[in-house]
């Protein structure tokens, strides 16, 4: 009896093609899109990416430049070219960075709070857009000031991170808008 209700139990497991089958049948009842092909209602495959650097900060330019064109290749499946050949353009302003004292110790601060701006100026398939986008960012600090400086750096490319993060949050939604025949306005 035990062999039995043995072989029963192990025929009633779900196998893995069973799991991702139906993983995969999810998705597609769901309508579920990914960010790439809602994108392409916005964006070109041949897009041409400018940072420009900031006089007070010119390190994060870089870092920018790098993280832009990691999104353009793996997020939204294009093709990085100079500009007489884009078809698509992204030109990336940091508008700079504040810092916010949030809690102090001993009379020093020891957690702050980086906010950083960023202005994505856009020649789309739909026309030029505009966006800002102001990230925040929190995080402890020690007392040292060449540790807080390191920090300081750390703090504005996380909140750079985040801000290209929304800002292909942002593309994915014009794109959902411009697939269901509503009008991508400029906000």
């Amino acid at each position: 009896m035990n062999l039995i209700s043995n072989h029963f139990a192990h025929q009633n497991k779900p196998t893995l093609f069973t799991l991702i089958a139906a993983g995969m049948l999810l998705l597609t009842a769901c309508g579920y899109k990914p960010s790439s092909h809602l994108i392409r209602h916005v964006f070109s495959d041949k897009i041409y990416v400018k940072v420009v650097i900031d006089r007070v900060e010119p390190e994060n330019a870089p870092y920018v430049k790098d993280e832009m064109n990691r999104l353009v290749y793996t997020r939204f499946k294009g093709h990085l070219v100079p500009k007489e050949q884009a078809e698509s353009r992204i030109r990336i302003d940091y508008k700079g960075s504040t810092f916010t004292p949030l809690a102090y110790e001993n009379g020093y601060v020891v957690r702050y709070r980086a906010n950083i701006r960023v202005k994505f100026d856009m020649v789309t398939k739909q026309g030029e857009l505009s966006k800002t986008i102001s990230s925040i960012f929190e995080s402890d600090i020690e007392e040292s000031s060449l540790t807080s400086s390191a920090l300081r750096t750390e703090a504005i490319r996380k909140g750079l991170g985040k801000a290209l993060n929304e800002f292909l949050a942002y593309a994915s939604a014009k794109g959902m808008l411009v697939e269901n025949g509503q009008a991508a306005g400029t906000r």
